[in-house]
């Protein structure tokens, strides 16, 4: 700010100076040629000064030609612009510098908080999830307009250097629960060692742009290191039915005796084109079904009208046997033996990380890139439909957009339904703004790698919350039976009022699944396991708790 005011001032006075000079020598020939007047230069000056600070002018006035006249019409419209100049490089940015509001730079006293360190698009949807989960967070920016912008907006933040240990004490990481550090990756790895020079047991998470260098982050002393790319990467793969059958749709253990699983509804098995009461999950498999994706929307809870198509994926939870069980019947009893055709466009960490999905499956991939590396089939610019066409677009099943940026990822969507109408399209969003445009652009499937990142943050943080598929929209949480104690969940109507599903009973340390949900009566120290949204949890802990 010094630096600023003290430039600002030097070119005004310079400004100034030379207006004068100019000025003054012009007035004192002018006198001495038009007016055969000649004075002392001094004198002239003084004119010019008058003139400047609209005083007067002196024993000088009138002038009998032309010339001086003009002269002196030009002398006070420059005096007008040198105050004008005067008061728009002092006056106005004192006056903004006065009424704005500053960041702090020291944080409120918190207990059991989230220190994040650094500011990107991942930060707000961190952010989003911690709320939803009723916890407390500091954010340290050291950008000072960043910093501003979420003051503005009302975001806990400090504006200092996350690297610093004197600001990590500020922020109170002395009753911080974690550290998460979602800067530059070199950025991150100094806040790790300052963290771990001021507390050796605090976890501490960093999220990683290069996977490689996320080894570097743990021998700095990171517990967890996130990467959100590559993870987006093998999720759009995983959306390609030719890619990822139903015998392995990713799963995430609950306890041994309880998974939740995504499943695909092939076209052919028994299962599609009927409704979900039709289907009788519960009494057929023994499983519940607490979400389903429809053209990349999450539905939660699933309605019993709700009718299951090719294009649906549900999200059930039960004993692994039984989910097995349910897997088989969602195979198609058709199975298609040709070899399919995949284009992956854009071969950063997220495209290789599809490619690599691929492996051991019945598909021929093709990899298209602007940059000429190994892995890369095709170097070119995905935007030009003549590069597309050369990829195989035209004959291809599916398409996955993993490209740099979403301008680049909506046009280039564009470009590949227009050229391959019947193409299944899986993208990838860093901004989750840019998730909507996408849809519209054509794409069947689009995971925002922000609301990944977020959720993978949010989760590694939060405590008593299964470790869920992070591309999923669907938590599972451990509550307290509390107010619900001597009743049973139908009785208190739980997941038709919060919208949860409610998965198991945890009675003395061992979970009961496949519970009645009008035979089990609730002790006071039961837990339930629950699964649902963000705003069904929430709706539960302002109903139950």
């Amino acid at each position: 700010m010094v630096t600023r005011w003290s430039r600002r001032a030097v070119q005004y006075l310079a400004l100034v100076v030379v207006t004068t000079a100019v000025f003054t020598v012009a007035y004192n020939v002018g006198m001495a040629v038009w007016e055969d007047r000649p004075q002392p230069l001094i004198r002239s000056l003084e004119v010019v000064f008058q003139s400047f600070t609209t005083t007067g002018y002196g024993q000088d006035a009138p002038w009998e030609t032309a010339q001086m006249n003009v002269l002196v019409i030009g002398m006070q419209l420059a005096g007008i612009g040198l105050i004008l100049a005067a008061i728009n490089a002092f006056v106005v940015p004192w006056f903004q510098t006065a009424f704005e509001t500053s960041p702090p730079t020291t944080a409120p006293e918190l207990e059991n908080h989230v220190i994040i360190c650094g500011y990107t698009p991942r930060t707000e949807s961190f952010a989003t999830e911690l709320e939803a989960r009723n916890r407390s967070f500091v954010v340290v920016e050291s950008d000072l307009e960043s910093a501003n912008e979420l003051h503005e907006a009302g975001w806990p933040v400090v504006h200092d250097d996350p690297e610093s240990i004197d600001v990590l004490e500020r922020v109170g990481i002395d009753e911080a629960a974690a550290v998460v550090a979602d800067a530059p990756d070199d950025v991150n790895a100094s806040i790790v060692l300052s963290v771990r020079e001021v507390d050796s047991e605090i976890p501490v998470i960093t999220v990683v742009e290069d996977e490689e260098l996320g080894e570097y982050h743990r021998i700095a002393g990171a517990d967890e290191v996130l990467s959100p790319r590559q993870l987006v990467g093998e999720s759009l793969a995983q959306r390609v039915p030719t890619a990822v059958t139903t015998a392995v749709d990713e799963s995430a253990s609950i306890s041994d005796e309880l998974e939740l699983v995504e499943v695909s509804i092939a076209a052919g098995s028994e299962l599609c084109d009927r409704s979900i009461e039709d289907c009788r999950f519960p009494d057929q498999f023994g499983v519940r079904v607490v979400g389903a994706w429809m053209n990349g929307d999450l539905v939660s809870p699933v309605e019993p009208e709700f009718e299951i198509d090719p294009n649906t994926r549900l999200l059930v939870a039960g004993a692994p046997d039984d989910v097995d069980t349910l897997r088989a019947e969602a195979a198609s009893n058709v199975r298609e033996l040709a070899r399919q055709r995949v284009l992956i466009a854009g071969y950063g960490e997220s495209g290789a990380a599809a490619d690599t999905a691929f492996t051991g499956t019945n598909t021929d991939v093709t990899v298209l890139d602007v940059e000429e590396k190994p892995g890369v089939d095709i170097v070119g610019d995905a935007r030009e439909p003549s590069t597309l066409r050369e990829a195989g677009v035209e004959d291809a099943s599916a398409v996955i957009v993993t490209v740099g940026d979403d301008t680049t990822a909506i046009f280039t969507t564009l470009i590949v339904r227009d050229l391959n109408p019947d193409v299944d399209v899986f993208v990838r969003a860093n901004e989750e703004a840019d998730v909507a445009k996408l849809y519209r652009a054509g794409a069947d499937d689009v995971q925002s790698l922000a609301t990944v990142s977020g959720r993978m943050m949010a989760a590694t943080v939060s405590e008593g919350e299964a470790a869920l598929a992070f591309d999923k929209q669907i938590r599972v949480v451990t509550v307290p039976a509390g107010d619900l104690a001597g009743r049973t969940p139908a009785d208190a109507d739980v997941e038709h009022q919060t919208g949860t599903t409610l998965l198991a009973v945890v009675r003395d340390g061992e979970a009961i699944t496949g519970v009645d949900r009008r035979e089990i009566e609730l002790e006071r120290d039961d837990e339930l396991v629950l699964a649902g949204t963000d705003e069904s949890i929430s709706q539960f802990e302002r109903t139950f708790e």
